[in-house]
């Protein structure tokens, strides 16, 4: 080999791993992008209660209590923005008397601290003590993950009693989406946050709702799909052709009537 084709390997090869080494650095801005400023809640009944996370955060949140009979959602959001920007979805879902508990992340706009995949998990946990301390029963709780949301969801549901699982926009994990996007990278050896949703679900024994838009550029609905198919009965898919990344939106009566049955059981 000529020494001009070494030096162009050379730098070939220098400038992949400067590549793979920024992103290894960088990694937690990708994968968690908080913004946007804190606003109180504009869903009527809805008031800001603070958790204490294990590991000494201090979490805001948004709590509905929920009407005679009706269940509490407990609402785990995407990886970029804050509470505020789901104020719509969460009015729609708390309609008809449905209770709520919507947590905002470490590190996110009201929240202390840096988020990652163990911290936003303690503030899962911090969540569901706070709701079972209000008075509602495990077996009355909804647990709802959107996104990034779906990885707290399931670690939630395979560890603790609830009464339901909701899932917009699942990924069998993290680590998955991620060697999609930046497959020219080993990133299994770096990446810090995988959410390994498909090691977990087999642990989860309460009703499923998986909801996935069949267009969505973000998380392939390939990825919604293969987690449902891991996933005990009862176990309902439901696909929203042509929507993209979070389509629960576009199936609000739907998934509130699913809700409803799946808590007469």
């Amino acid at each position: 080999m000529s020494k001009f084709l070494i030096v162009i390997a050379a730098l070939v090869a220098a400038l992949y791993l400067a590549a793979f080494a920024a992103l290894a650095f960088a990694q937690r801005s990708f994968v968690f992008q908080p913004g946007g400023e804190v606003l109180p809640p504009a869903i009527a009944g809805a008031e800001v209660v603070k958790l204490r996370t294990e590991d000494g955060e201090t979490l805001i949140a948004w709590h509905v209590a929920p009407a005679p009979g009706r269940p509490l959602l407990l609402y785990f959001h995407g990886n970029g923005g804050n509470l505020t920007l789901q104020t719509e979805l969460l009015r729609a879902l708390v309609a008809g008397g449905n209770g709520l508990m919507a947590v905002e992340y470490r590190g996110y706009p009201g929240s202390t601290g840096s988020p990652s995949e163990q911290g936003l998990l303690l503030d899962a946990e911090a969540a569901y003590a706070k709701v079972l301390a209000l008075g509602t029963a495990p077996e009355r709780i909804v647990v709802v993950g959107q996104s990034l949301g779906s990885g707290v969801a399931v670690a939630l549901a395979a560890r603790h009693s609830v009464g339901a699982l909701v899932l917009d926009s699942p990924f069998t994990s993290a680590l998955a989406v991620a060697s999609r996007l930046y497959g020219m990278f080993p990133v299994r050896w770096v990446m810090l946050d995988p959410f390994p949703s498909d090691e977990r679900i087999a642990k989860v024994k309460v009703p499923l709702l998986v909801v996935h838009g069949t267009a969505d550029g973000v998380i392939p609905f390939a990825f919604g799909k293969s987690l449902y198919d891991l996933a005990n009965q009862p176990k309902t898919f439901m696909p929203v052709e042509g929507a993209g990344h979070l389509s629960l939106g576009y199936v609000l009566p739907e998934v509130r009537a699913w809700i409803d049955g799946a808590m007469a059981r």
